[in-house]
């Protein structure tokens, strides 16, 4: 196909800032698809339309938001109504709201694409693109120095996010066995920064002390949000399908970061680490417990090779320059 021409598109998790980013990249391709269902569970209020419309530009007239929960047994009515021919995944649960409980946030994630992939096969959808995650590699002492997508993904029970992404990527393996004729193009990003991303690792970057473990370089791999949303843009052109890893050229140890953005870098040992968060998560003073040290401790560092070689993409920064690119465009010294 090659073209955006003809598609019918549905993209979940539609107005977050991947989601954004997707609609920014296809409402300004010269290639016009026939129609574009964005899903999300924020308000269709006038107020919030309008500051999207500033976002990420004014609608166009084959763009149409539909206020839904992944979870709705109404997608497969949405998927047929609209003859929709490929579908993107976006919708996730990386910071949960509130006290949403372990299992509302297994029902979103895995709940959830399991309706989806139920939805695209009963409508004959042909073509999903879902974003996964490094994170379902795990963080483990024994991860190769660098991980290719042929690497088990184990995720880590601790690890909500995690482990969701590893249940959701067995989901989908199942489906490609039972169903090979819905084709599937799967992200496994690293850490996506940009010049308006706020996640668990710019809070980190924002501490006055960056608290590294002892014996461990925790090294990093960025992707820039840009290049993510112009990775799914040309898997919505060509079709292509396979497993990917999403990262710039190169990674970066937790102790340049540090240096990088002018924090004292403090190394603990883990042990010690784990021993402040026991007590302090039984003080209900944070939510964090000392099985997440391995967060920091065991960094996946995702190999971009077949990114490169075989889908045909290079990223536009390595990770280095990913960093300098985010770091020129937020202040995180106060």
């Amino acid at each position: 196909m090659n073209s955006l021409k003809n598609q019918n598109i549905l993209i979940t998790g539609a107005f977050g800032f991947i989601g954004k980013a997707v609609l920014r990249k296809i409402f300004l391709n010269a290639d016009r698809p026939n129609r574009v269902i964005g899903l999300d569970i924020l308000s269709e209020s006038p107020d919030l339309i309008q500051s999207l419309r500033d976002e990420i530009g004014e609608f166009p007239e084959y763009f149409e938001y539909k206020k839904m929960d992944v979870r709705s047994p109404e997608i497969e009515n949405v998927l047929k109504n609209n003859h929709i021919t490929s579908v993107v995944h976006l919708a996730s649960i990386m910071n949960p709201i509130g006290k949403m409980s372990r299992e509302t946030q297994h029902d979103i994630d895995i709940g959830g694409t399991k309706n989806l992939l139920d939805a695209c096969l009963k409508a004959k959808t042909d073509y999903i693109i879902v974003t996964s995650s490094g994170a379902a590699y795990g963080y483990y002492k024994n991860n190769p120095e660098w991980i290719v997508e042929t690497d088990e993904i184990r995720g880590n029970e601790e690890f909500a996010y995690s482990a969701h992404k590893r249940e959701v990527e067995e989901l989908l393996s199942k489906y490609r066995d039972d169903s090979p004729h819905l084709k599937q193009l799967i992200l496994r990003p690293g850490t996506i920064l940009g010049k308006n991303v706020n996640n668990q690792i710019t809070d980190l970057f924002k501490k006055s002390v960056i608290i590294g473990i002892a014996g461990s370089k925790t090294p990093f791999v960025f992707i820039e949000d840009e290049d993510v949303s112009t990775i799914i843009l040309q898997g919505l052109i060509t079709k292509k399908d396979g497993i990917y890893n999403l990262a710039g050229d190169g990674a970066i140890p937790l102790r340049e970061i540090a240096a990088r953005i002018n924090k004292i870098y403090l190394p603990i040992p883990a042990i010690v680490i784990k021993s402040i968060l026991w007590f302090l998560q039984k003080l209900h003073l944070t939510q964090y417990g000392p099985d997440q040290v391995n967060f920091l401790r065991y960094r996946p560092v995702l190999s971009n090779r077949n990114l490169k070689e075989k889908f045909g993409y290079i990223p536009k920064r390595s990770s280095s320059e990913v960093l300098d690119f985010y770091l020129e465009n937020n202040d995180v010294t106060k």
